[in-house]
């Protein structure tokens, strides 16, 4: 999430089937029925066949703010702007690291939120991204919030990746947000419950360990971030890991990787979602 400067990066429900009754088939009173007709009052009498299973996510929105985007660094009057965020004032963005390769943090929630938005809509979530594509600038973090509280997201997460350049620290890690006297206040209790599903989800989906030089057991509660302190539904923001860390960087650049990492953020967000 560590800023680069700009010259370094140049189930639908339950539906029930209608059996029809069987007839007689002209038969007279008392008549057995045809071994047809028997067979149909059979199958009208057993329970009621099952339409198609509802989806584990139905009716649950869900956003996703991928961190930064691909552009900004070419613009940074914009997103050095500063913005209110309640506890102080803060750059409207930032472009964010990249690995020792050049791999960019811009680039790498890009990808991974595009396949969680797939995923999630495959469980019945409607889903909202913060932006909708890697070339451009922004939004802004106060817009970043904006658009989940305008959503009225059952859940909200930002996808980010650090950026230490001690490349023995090593670990994800989940910042949620504290008490500020502010519009955050509501669901500080719910985002905490958010990011300890997402921790364990995550943990349990990728292997990746705890950091080792942020936070405790992985949770980082914070006061200074806008995206957190500016929402008024339960949203996190999480920290894949270091991307200056060669074995993590390595990972983050692997699509079968990102893939993995994509489901078991699902996975936390649905857990959450359906406890």
């Amino acid at each position: 999430m560590r800023a680069l400067p700009a010259t370094v990066l140049a189930v639908c429900g339950l539906l029930a089937s209608a059996c029809g009754s069987a007839g007689s088939g002209g038969s007279a009173a008392g008549q057995a029925a045809p071994a047809a007709a028997r067979e149909q009052a059979s199958a009208s009498s057993s329970p009621m066949r099952k339409g198609p299973e509802a989806k584990p996510l139905d009716g649950k929105v869900i956003v996703i703010d991928p961190g930064h985007n691909g552009a900004n660094y070419r613009h940074p009057k914009e997103i050095n702007r500063q913005v209110n965020i309640l506890t102080q004032r803060k750059a409207c963005d930032t472009t964010g690291t990249a690995t020792n390769s050049g791999y960019s943090e811009a680039a790498y929630t890009w990808d991974v939120s595009k396949r969680m938005v797939k995923i999630l809509e495959g469980r019945g979530a409607t889903v909202k991204l913060t932006r909708d594509s890697n070339n451009g600038v922004g939004p802004c973090i106060d817009r970043r919030a904006a658009i989940g509280n305008e959503a009225k997201a059952d859940a909200a997460i930002s996808v980010h990746a650090d950026g230490s350049n001690n490349t023995g620290h090593r670990g994800f890690h989940i910042i949620m947000p504290k008490k500020i006297d502010g519009p955050v206040d509501k669901v500080v209790g719910a985002s905490s419950k958010l990011g300890i599903a997402v921790r364990d989800a995550y943990r349990k989906g990728t292997g990746l360990p705890y950091s080792n030089y942020i936070g405790k057991n992985a949770l980082n509660y914070r006061s200074d971030i806008g995206g957190l302190n500016l929402s008024t539904v339960p949203k996190i923001l999480f920290e894949s890991g270091n991307m200056r860390n060669p074995g993590e960087a390595a990972k983050f650049q692997d699509p079968k990787f990102r893939q993995k990492i994509a489901l078991a953020l699902a996975n936390g967000l649905q857990h959450y979602l359906n406890t």
